[in-house]
């Protein structure tokens, strides 16, 4: 059993396993709307995890890029105008916020 409350519209807003003050009614495990419930909570949490592996994952390729262009095995103009337009950018951010190293995780330890 799960008990819920519900907006002026008669739309779940709270769904919880355990009592709580705000509860208006109980629902079994097997109603649609708990099931639809927990289908967008479990939609929601992957998508936060994606969005978040995507911004780990462009401060990855932004180390990438730093690390192959100050070794001379690409350089920046090898790239499409618009993905240099963007790293320039993505530099000059990073510069205005003192450089690399400040931006680092400690506890990543460093670049790539």
């Amino acid at each position: 059993m799960f008990y819920v409350q519900r907006d002026a519209q008669g739309q779940l807003i709270r769904v919880e396993a355990a009592a709580y003050a705000e509860a208006t009614e109980t629902l079994p495990a097997d109603n649609h709307e708990i099931q639809a419930w927990y289908a967008n909570e479990a939609v929601e949490n992957s998508l936060r995890q994606l969005k978040q592996s995507d911004f780990e994952m462009i401060r990855v390729l932004d180390d990438l890029i730093q690390v192959l262009t100050q070794k001379g095995v690409i350089r920046v103009t090898d790239l499409p105008p618009a993905a240099q337009a963007k790293l320039m950018d993505r530099t000059q951010a990073r510069e205005a916020l003192g450089g690399l190293s400040q931006l680092i995780d400690e506890e990543e330890g460093g670049l790539i």
